[in-house]
């Protein structure tokens, strides 16, 4: 390079130097053409070797130029669509690869809009890289931020260890869904809502009234013994993203439990899936669907013998209840839709659920149960006996099938 382009190129330098803190992208790029223009010829050469702006963004530059008005509107830095495709869109896949890899392993609690990973940025870019994708550590991590993911330290908020088979659990999980959703069966996800009291009760939350106009209700929370309470027991088609709630005014029973899951196989399952033959049932290790009650597994069975169906079930670990799937993607959001609320009966309860909607289109019907279950129903060994259940290897306790009775 002769003497006189280098010290065009030290002027060129000098000056973008003061100034490129005060520009843009689009007026560095009009400030590097206007540059190059003055230059005369090889004047592009030049104010790319003094900026290390791009040699292309400056003849862009220089075609704005020379057609006079820009075409851009004021507050546009570059044409819509303009600049480098981010990653994920030119790789579709890449995003759904990504929470596969994730979601199994996540950790936190569901509900919260921060959620956490055990894998590291890089061994994700390595399993990512093993898939075919072109992604590095640093991209893995600004993604995950992205997804709403971040980096946790540990806090002690806990007495007691978690079950040494913790994780193991969720994958054994996470593996049979797959497989259950992929050969077209119902998966459904289980649970009883908390009780709720019935009348002019306080609904924490709040909705829009007239300014100075609150909704009353009562002060004091003492139970209106003739509306009394209900009891909402849920269930949830992961697959469908579709739910059905059984509203009871009863005790919390297995047999309120599996009767709610048979109401939702007559209205609502058997028409998805006409054609199905077995049902995978996730829930909780405690309540009314423990894997520790015989009655549950006793009604499991009459359910089985009803339907033809073989009943899958499978229990999160003791502590985990809020990884349920229906606790995030229908309970919170049922909660959400009546806070503020008072249910003053029981018609308004079943409306409010019912209606209960979300972008990504979750759909629930609710109905009444007023059947009233007995407490405290005992079941005897030779009762057990009597229940076709197969284990899994896996951790049995948590993982068994019934299957219909042969008569």
């Amino acid at each position: 390079m002769n003497p006189t382009v280098l010290n065009q190129v030290e002027i060129v330098r000098s000056k973008f130097n003061e100034i490129t803190s005060h520009l843009n992208e689009r007026s560095r790029r009009m400030w590097s053409a206007v540059e190059a223009k003055s230059l005369g010829r090889g004047g592009t050469e030049i104010v790319h070797q003094a900026t290390r702006i791009a040699r292309n963004t400056i003849r862009a530059g220089l075609t704005e130029i020379s057609k006079g008005k820009s075409q851009l509107s004021v507050n546009r830095i570059r044409h819509e669509g303009g600049g480098r495709k981010k990653k994920k869109d030119q790789e579709p896949k890449l995003l759904t690869d990504l929470e596969k890899l994730v979601e199994p392993v996540t950790r936190g609690d569901p509900e919260s809009p921060l959620r956490w990973t055990a894998k590291s940025t890089r061994i994700l870019a390595e399993e990512l890289q093993a898939k075919g994708h072109q992604a590095s550590h640093a991209f893995v991590g600004h993604t995950l931020r992205e997804l709403g993911y971040s980096l946790q330290a540990n806090r002690k908020s806990k007495e007691g260890g978690d079950h040494p088979d913790r994780n193991a659990q969720f994958l054994h999980i996470n593996a049979k869904v797959k497989k259950t959703i992929n050969h077209n069966n119902p998966v459904i996800s289980v649970d009883t809502k908390k009780k709720e009291n019935i009348g002019h009760f306080k609904n924490n939350g709040q909705e829009y009234c007239p300014k100075g106009k609150p909704t009353e209700v009562n002060v004091y929370d003492f139970i209106d013994k003739k509306l009394g309470k209900i009891a909402p027991y849920g269930v949830y088609d992961i697959d469908k993203n579709k739910g059905w709630v059984n509203v009871g005014i009863s005790s919390d029973t297995a047999e309120f439990a599996v009767e709610s899951i048979r109401t939702w196989w007559q209205e609502m399952g058997k028409k998805i899936y006409p054609q199905s033959k077995e049902l995978l049932i996730t829930a909780d290790c405690g309540g009314s669907n423990s894997y520790r009650t015989r009655l549950w597994k006793v009604e499991l069975q009459k359910l089985a013998n009803e339907t033809g169906l073989t009943i899958h079930v499978s229990h999160f670990p003791p502590g985990t209840s809020k990884w349920n799937k229906i606790e995030h993607r229908m309970f919170s959001f049922i909660s959400r839709n009546w806070r503020g609320r008072p249910l003053v009966d029981r018609a308004t309860a079943i409306n409010l659920i019912s209606n209960t909607k979300t972008k990504e289109g979750l759909e629930i019907r609710a109905r009444l149960d007023e059947n009233l279950y007995e407490k405290g129903r005992k079941v005897s060994d030779q009762e057990m006996l009597k229940i076709n259940l197969s284990r899994d290897d896996f951790h049995g306790e948590w993982n068994y099938s019934i299957a219909p009775q042969i008569n």
